[in-house]
């Protein structure tokens, strides 16, 4: 079992930075590839990112490609989404969540996803 819990969202500039954290809890944080994706209003959960269980492998949404990191630290069970650039179609509610599928391109897909925070929300006002 593993607990998500994110922060870091709030109201930001277009043109603006946030660093969203997902702290997790557990021994087998090591174990699980991690990703993040976000809703906005009226509209499907997509994926922004993913990394894999060692942190040497990433995949990012082509929108927010050079413009978003995302980073792991193992020994602290965290994940964090560096997001840069922002733009008022970033604006959502962004979830981190676990997976413990192996594949790359299952990262892709939220039915991959075992475990899910609860979520925290970015403004990009403009």
């Amino acid at each position: 079992q593993v607990q998500l819990v994110e922060s870091g969202g709030g109201l930001v500039q277009a043109g603006g930075s946030l660093r969203l954290s997902c702290a997790a809890s557990g021994r087998t944080f090591g174990s699980y590839a991690m990703g993040w994706f976000r809703q906005a209003p009226g509209k499907e959960r997509d994926f922004v990112a993913a990394i894999s269980r060692n942190g040497l492998t990433t995949y990012y949404a082509d929108s927010v490609k050079g413009r978003f990191t995302i980073s792991r630290d193992n020994a602290k069970n965290m994940v964090y989404l560096q997001m840069n650039s922002l733009k008022p179609e970033d604006t959502a509610v962004y979830y981190c969540a676990a997976t413990v599928a192996s594949r790359g391109s299952a990262w892709y897909h939220q039915k991959e996803y075992n475990y899910w925070g609860q979520g925290t929300q970015v403004t990009v006002s403009s």
